[in-house]
Parts: structure tokens; sequence; C-alpha cells
């Protein structure tokens, strides 16, 4: 596996270490399971002695001991660290950009002192760094899966592995911060940009897309592995207004995910009851941990302007109504009407 070499390489490049996957370790894992099988575990255990977390797939009909005791926990282990370390970083970036009055100013002082030029040329630098960390992670991830599903003859256990650890939060392709950095990127290189005038907004490898009232926002760094972000809600069928992402990677105009979840815009989706289900893949328990994600927001609104304030206009009534039944029922309630 030549990507491994350059992978530990990229990892020594920098100035401090970062988590990372141990592609070493679980490659010998792997030479160790051949092209025989042992005995099959008991499929109930889901701890191993020194209590970690084991992943037991259930989509493939061959089963190894060796790698669902080792090779899968030690990849969750490594994965969660990754995502971790990533999602810190990048939203403490998304909030330097945000950051406003005193703060703002202070921050780019900071900058120059530290001679690290202008504010902006910081973040772009710092956030571009976060995107190819993520996507050399996934690359490796992958490549693993890859070797596995090769070793042990099937096609299904890496698809199925991905599928558990999408629902575990540490995929880092589906991270809204990932999302968020991309977005960013843009909003930092482009300026006054209209939909009505371009098909696309192209910059280094970030591309948002214009096709048919259907908008995307797209990555690629590397040839191997590319980034596709759909930015048409599921529930009303138009471009996301005001975007969260759900725990589940999908993303929804914050009215129309309040909508699904069944609260008000004034409750909030942290008080969506559990067993509410994503309205695209059915999960529940998608909501309260939903994400606010500004800077895509701040993207569409640039470049997709009489759009965006069409659809502003029209919330705006929305929430208003929301807003005036909500405190209606409040006044009723405390003077027990």
């Amino acid at each position: 596996m030549k990507f491994c070499k350059k992978y530990e390489e990229y990892m020594q490049q920098k100035e401090q270490k970062l988590p990372e996957v141990a592609c070493k370790k679980l490659k010998n894992i792997l030479k160790k399971c051949g092209l025989a099988f042992q005995s099959q575990r008991d499929p109930e255990s889901n701890s191993s002695a020194d209590g970690v977390v084991e992943i037991k797939i259930t989509s493939c009909h061959n089963h190894c001991p060796v790698c669902d005791g080792a090779f899968f926990p030690s990849l969750v282990n490594d994965m969660s660290a990754v995502v971790s370390y990533f999602n810190e970083r990048a939203k403490k970036l998304i909030e330097l950009h945000q950051a406003a009055g005193l703060k703002k100013y202070f921050l780019r002082i900071k900058g120059k002192m530290q001679g690290e030029g202008t504010h902006v040329s910081s973040l772009i630098e710092e956030g571009k760094e976060l995107v190819v960390y993520a996507l050399i992670n996934a690359i490796m991830i992958q490549k693993l899966l890859k070797k596995y599903d090769k070793i042990h003859h099937c096609c299904k256990q890496g698809p199925a592995f991905k599928s558990q650890a999408q629902s575990m939060q540490i995929e880092i392709l589906q991270s809204p911060w990932l999302r968020e950095l991309v977005a960013l990127h843009i909003n930092l290189r482009e300026t006054n940009v209209s939909s009505s005038t371009a098909e696309a907004i192209s910059s280094e490898g970030y591309r948002l897309t214009f096709n048919d009232d259907k908008v995307s926002l797209s990555c690629q760094l590397f040839d191997s592995i590319r980034l596709d972000i759909e930015l048409t809600c599921p529930v009303c069928l138009e471009t996301v207004f005001d975007p969260v992402s759900l725990t589940c990677g999908h993303i929804l105009c914050k009215m129309c995910a309040c909508s699904a979840a069944s609260v008000s815009i004034v409750d909030g989706l942290k008080l969506a009851d559990p067993t509410e289900k994503c309205p695209l893949c059915r999960k529940a328990g998608v909501y309260q941990g939903a994400i606010h994600l500004t800077e895509l927001g701040i993207l569409l609104s640039r470049s997709c302007r009489e759009y965006w304030e069409k659809r502003l206009q029209i919330e705006r009534v929305e929430r208003v109504k929301q807003a005036k039944e909500y405190w209606e029922n409040q006044c009723r309630a405390f003077m027990g009407i």
C-alpha cells in the first residue's frame, strides 16, 4: 500500500503531532489474516477484554475473528480521534471568521504580530490545511477498508462499516464542519458573485455549481476522492435556506427541519422529540445535535441573491406568525385559561 508511506510522510511533516490513522498497525493486523479464516467468535460479544468497543458487521457471510476483535475497534478509535480534532479546529476557525467588534480587531493585530500575514490569508491557509487533513485521512480509511475486503474476499464489509461509522458520527466526510470549511474558502476568495451571471463559482478545487435551479457544492483536492454536497432541501425541494446539518449528515432549511421535527421555530431543534426521524433517511434522534451552517448560508445568500431575498420575506412572515402563536399560548398558560 504505497499511499500508507505518503500518508506517514504527510503526518511527519506537521510541526505538531496530529491524531492519525495507525495504518502500519492496521496493515499488520490484516496480514495476519491471510486467506484462511478462523472459527467464528460469539456473535453476541460486543467488547474486548480491555474494554474497547468492537464493531460487529453482519452484512457479510465471512467473518474474521482477528479483524472483528482488533482491526475494526482500532480503526474506530483512530477515526474518533481524527474527527474530534478536526471538528474542534474547524469550529474555532469558523468562529474566528465570524468574530465581530473588538474581538475581530484583536485577532487581526495578533495575526500581524505573529507574522501570519493578513487575517483573511491566514484563515484561507489554515482552512485549506484542515480540508487536506480531512481528505487525506478519508482516503487512508477507504484504502484500508478496500484492503480488508480484498483479503477476505468480501465486498460488503467496507460499505457496512462506513455506514456504521456515519451513524456514530465519526465519518469525517459527513462532518458539518468540513462543509463549512469548503463554504468558508469560497466566501473568502469570492465576493459579489451572482448566480444569474455564472454557472459556477470555482476556486482552487472548491466549486459551487448552479444547474437547472439546483445548487451543489463540491471539493476535489485529490484525484482519488471528491466531496459532493447536495444543497436541495428534501422537505421543500428548494435550495436550502438558513441551512442546518442534522447528525445523520443531511442538510435541511432550518424552518423545514423544525417542521419535520414537529417543533416551532421559537422552541428550536434542541427541544425536538428524540423519536422524530430525518425525512430522508428515517433515522431517529437527529435533530437535537443539529448544527447551523452559517458559512454555507452566507455563501448562498451572496450567490443566489434574488432567491434568498424572496425566501427571506416568506420566512419572515411565517416566523412572526409562529412567534405570535407561541407567546399567545404562553400567556394563556400563565393566566390559566
